[in-house]
């Protein structure tokens, strides 16, 4: 088994940034990829950014240039780097592991508001 936690939501302001951040623990040894995805309210979950373990990374276009997802030294600490953060960006973000089956964390929620 696989356990994921993130951490790092909140509230913040149209423009502003957040940095979000996931942690693997458990049989980290079968993790292959982990990402970062997100459910709007009303909304299916989607897929915002993945790294695999050699570090490719994939963006979804509504967010490139303003999200970054990046690996802590531990290969199976991932951050979320999100900038100028529109109102659209309000959803709750899951970290997602990928290991022979795929691990979520509960979601931490992140509100862009004025």
């Amino acid at each position: 088994q696989v356990q994921v936690v993130e951490s790092g939501g909140g509230l913040v302001q149209p423009g502003g940034s957040l940095r979000l951040s996931c942690a693997a623990s458990g049989r980290i040894f079968s993790i292959f990829a982990m990402g970062w995805y997100r459910q709007a309210p009303g909304k299916q979950r989607e897929v915002v950014a993945t790294i695999t373990n050699s570090g490719l990374t994939n963006i979804a276009e509504s967010v490139k240039g303003r999200f970054t997802i990046g690996r802590a030294s531990a290969r199976t600490t991932v951050y979320l780097q999100m900038n100028s953060l529109k109102s659209e960006d309000t959803a709750v973000y899951y970290c997602n592991a990928k290991g022979g089956a795929d691990y979520w964390g509960n979601g931490t929620l992140v509100t862009v508001s004025s």
